[in-house]
């Protein structure tokens, strides 16, 4: 089956790249934003909004998870589209830091029920199996591309404008995503197999909880929010103030971190036909030990430059994609068909769970000017993280073999239990 035939899913891909670019504009200029109206305490304030993001991903997805099922799925991307491009627009209008944290948290809660209720709708659109992994490839590579890209767009564009007029580019992505989705046929979700609100909210969680390889990716997911912490909060005041840069200067070191995450998007299609996602998963996470080791070093010893900045970051890239990019073939493959929303609802809420641990510890020491201890710590949690998905996640469970499964997998139906199987 060609993915790209399927019009449905071709116009809702369409949507993601768009919100996608949008996205990554507003992450550009809310920096750059936090530093017009904070000086020197841009760390702070941007981490604190990014705290603000992380809480109520945690908190909203799975509840979002838990009721979509009820709700036409179209019509609510669609207003969920909306609301956050009217939010966005209004971001260059305040004058203040708390109407920052009000407008991001207006954002955020759209996104945090936008975002699972997208990914569940996309094994609804591509029912064959190989379609659906080169599905969760492509949407990879779409976030790669925006990750690489935006920053150089947002470079371009802050050489003849001032930066509040990236969120107008943003607000213009959001509005033509919803567009593109009121332009598609998308089913309702198929109803949870649990009838209490408690038990389809907490259904994925109880997965990842009773499955070794999932296990191994909540620790994961501790790794790249540790390394992607030192990108996200800390490039900004890093390139304006230690480095002495320009409002470019951020937009471009922040596109070579997506530069390495687009090298490795790049290259790893054709690697994971032949190893493991185990082994590419901690590789990735052995990657990122050894960079954000390598970023605390540079800065305890005064020996920052522009080009050694410029490595770590794109480092950093790397190992985070060696992480990412397998992950949803790896929950694909580890629970039944009717379980997909729940699982994919509790990867985002976990994995937001430990940015909202890095962001406030990135943003709050970062602000009192000391890197070398910000650094220090962030790599020794990406430390902790890696050693800790070794251990929770068995070797031999690395081509697929689930060696514990959760309560809904072990009564999954015979055709849904073929697909817990399927190589990792």
């Amino acid at each position: 089956m060609r993915l790209f035939a399927l019009r449905d899913y071709r116009h809702l891909f369409g949507a993601q790249v768009i919100a996608l670019f949008g996205t990554g504009l507003t992450t550009v200029a809310l920096g750059l934003l936090a530093y017009d109206l904070a000086g020197p305490r841009a760390g702070i304030v941007l981490s604190t909004a990014l705290t603000i993001k992380m809480v109520l991903y945690v908190v909203i997805a799975p509840l979002a998870a838990a009721y979509v099922d009820r709700l036409p799925r179209r019509t609510l991307l669609v207003v969920l589209d909306v609301v956050r491009g009217a939010v966005v627009l209004a971001l260059p209008l305040i004058s203040e830091v708390w109407h920052v944290y009000v407008l991001i948290g207006l954002l955020q809660a759209a996104s945090a029920t936008f975002t699972p209720t997208f990914q569940a709708v996309i094994p609804d659109l591509v029912t064959d199996e190989s379609a659906y992994t080169r599905a969760l490839s492509a949407s990879q590579v779409a976030s790669t591309m925006e990750s690489l890209l935006s920053p150089v767009l947002a470079a371009v564009a802050l050489t003849f404008m001032s930066f509040d007029r990236l969120f107008l580019g943003t607000s213009a992505g959001f509005l033509v995503s919803a567009v593109l989705v009121l332009s598609t046929r998308i089913p309702d979700a198929r109803p949870s197999s649990h009838t209490r609100a408690w038990d389809r909210a907490t259904s994925g969680i109880r997965a990842f909880l009773g499955t070794p390889r999932l296990r191994g990716i909540m620790a994961l997911n501790l790794v790249v929010a540790a390394a992607g912490s030192i990108v996200v909060v800390n490039t900004v005041n890093h390139v304006r103030d230690g480095l002495g840069g320009s409002q470019s200067d951020v937009a471009w070191m922040l596109a070579a971190s997506g530069g390495g995450t687009l090298l490795a998007a790049l290259v790893l299609p054709r690697v994971l036909d032949r190893v493991a996602a185990r082994t590419v998963m901690t590789t990735g996470a052995g990657v990122l030990v050894v960079a954000t080791t390598a970023a605390a070093a540079l800065v305890a010893t005064g020996l920052t430059t522009w080009t050694g900045t410029a490595i770590v970051w794109t480092v950093i890239g790397i190992g985070m994609a060696l992480i990412i990019t397998p992950t949803g073939k790896v929950l694909r493959a580890s629970v039944p068909r009717n379980a997909i929303p729940g699982t994919f609802a509790a990867q985002f809420s976990l994995s937001h769970l430990a940015w909202l641990i890095t962001y406030p510890l990135a943003g709050r020491l970062g602000g009192e000017g000391n890197l070398t201890v910000t650094w220090s710590v962030l790599a020794a949690l990406a430390g902790v993280g890696a050693v800790s998905a070794l251990l929770l996640w068995p070797r031999h469970d690395g081509r697929g073999t689930v060696t514990t499964l959760s309560a809904p997998a072990r009564h999954a139906p015979r055709a849904d239990r073929a697909t817990l199987t399927e190589a990792a």
